[in-house]
């Protein structure tokens, strides 16, 4: 499973302090929640194999990805899943085009 070969990529990669991967198979979502040292640690694992070519593949299947980028002290971590879902609720409204008011 390419989820599981990319976790175990993260898991490995310089700058990573932490992966989590939840999958809900009957719907076909997967989540995955990371923390890295900094961002350029982070685009490294993303523009490195087997990521990269899994995830060009992969993006003709996939209905949608959400990436909310945020800080945290170590001591802090791991965020919880609730907090990870409502901080990418967060951005996804934010993210809405808002209606013009006349």
């Amino acid at each position: 499973m390419a989820s599981l070969s990319l976790w175990r990529q993260a898991g490995r990669s310089p700058g990573a302090l932490g992966v989590a991967l939840k999958a809900e198979m009957l719907k076909g979502t997967f989540w995955t929640y990371s923390a890295w040292t900094d961002k350029a640690a982070i685009y490294a694992y993303a523009g490195a194999e087997p990521h990269r070519s899994t995830v060009r593949r992969k993006r003709k299947v996939m209905r949608e990805a959400t990436f909310v980028f945020f800080t945290a002290p170590v001591d802090e971590l791991p965020v919880s899943w609730d907090e990870v879902r409502r901080r990418i609720a967060e951005e996804r409204e934010s993210a809405q085009p808002r209606p013009e008011s006349h």
